[in-house]
C-alpha cells in the first residue's frame, strides 16, 4: 500500500484568542509550524505519493513557510474550522489529482510523527469509515478536567468514536476511577467526497456549543473510525505549554 495517495494538508492561522501568532512561536529555537512540517514530510518515506503543504491565510505564516523551504497555499477566506479550509485548498490547489486519503493536521501538534500518519491513512483506507481520526488512553490525570484536552467517547469494540467532548466525560458513576478515558489527538484523515460534503453543511447544534468541528460531521449521520496510540504527543493550546514541550524534547535528546 505504499501506493496511496495521500494529501497531508495543515492549516496554519495567526489569529488565536488564547495563542495569538501560535504557528510561529518558537519552540527550542525552530517554529512550531515548521516542526509539524518537517515531521509530516516524512510521510514520503513510507508511501510515496504524498504531498504536504500548509494553507494559511496570513502573510506572516506564508513567508515563514517559504523561507524554510516548505510547500505553502493561501486560503483567505473566512471559514470557521480547519477542515473547511483545506476543502477550499483541495478544490482550489489539488484538485488536478485522484487522492486516495487527506488528512488534517492541526499545525499545534509539534510532536506529530510520520508512521502515525502513514498508519492512519492505510487503516482508513481500508476501513468502512467516512473518516478517521486518532485517541490515545489516558488515565484520570489533571488532563480529564481540562476543557482544552478533547475528551473522545470511543468505542474499543467497534474502533469507533461515538462522540467528542470538552467535559469530563464518559461520567464514572461508581467513582471507580479505574478505566482509561481517551484523549484526542488533532488529525482527521478524509475520504475526499466526505471533506467536500462534510463541509457544504451548516454548522450543527453541538458542533456550536463544544466548539468542536468534528461532531458536525457525528450530528449529520457520517462515521468516524480511530486508530489508538501510545506516542507521547502534546498539543499546545496556551503560552505557557511551549515550556512544558521544550522539557519533552529536551528529555527525548538526552534518551537518544
Amino acid at each position: 500500500m505504499n501506493d496511496l495517495r495521500v494529501l497531508v494538508l495543515i492549516p496554519a492561522r495567526y489569529a488565536s484568542t488564547r495563542f495569538p501568532g501560535k504557528p510561529l512561536a518558537l519552540i527550542s529555537k525552530k517554529s512550531m509550524i515548521q516542526r509539524v512540517y518537517e515531521n509530516c514530510s516524512k510521510i514520503k518515506t513510507e508511501l510515496i505519493n504524498s504531498t504536504i503543504a500548509v494553507v494559511t491565510d496570513d502573510d506572516r505564516i506564508e513567508n515563514h513557510v517559504q523561507e524554510f523551504g516548505g510547500e505553502v497555499v493561501r486560503v483567505d477566506d473566512d471559514v470557521p474550522s480547519g477542515s473547511e479550509r483545506i476543502a477550499l485548498a483541495l478544490e482550489r490547489f489539488y484538485s488536478d489529482k485522484t487522492w486516495d486519503i487527506v488528512i488534517n493536521v492541526q499545525g499545534d501538534e509539534p510532536l506529530i510523527e510520520s508512521d502515525l500518519l502513514s498508519r492512519l491513512a492505510r487503516y482508513h483506507h481500508q476501513s468502512r469509515f467516512d473518516m478517521a481520526t486518532v485517541v490515545k488512553p489516558q488515565e484520570i490525570n489533571e488532563d480529564f478536567r481540562d476543557p482544552n484536552k478533547v475528551k473522545a467517547v470511543y468505542s474499543p469494540l467497534k474502533g469507533q468514536c461515538l462522540y467528542f467532548s470538552r467535559a469530563s466525560v464518559p461520567f464514572d458513576r461508581d467513582e471507580a476511577q479505574s478505566e482509561n478515558w481517551f484523549l484526542h489527538i488533532g488529525i482527521y484523515s478524509f475520504r475526499p467526497q466526505t471533506l467536500k460534503e462534510i463541509c457544504t453543511l451548516e454548522s450543527s447544534f453541538y458542533e456550536k456549543r463544544e466548539k468542536l468541528e468534528q461532531l458536525r460531521a457525528l450530528e449529520n449521520g457520517y462515521t468516524i473510525g480511530a486508530i489508538t496510540t501510545e506516542m507521547t504527543l502534546m498539543g499546545v493550546d496556551v503560552p505557557e505549554d511551549i515550556e512544558k514541550l521544550e522539557g519533552v524534547l529536551c528529555d527525548r535528546e538526552k534518551e537518544s
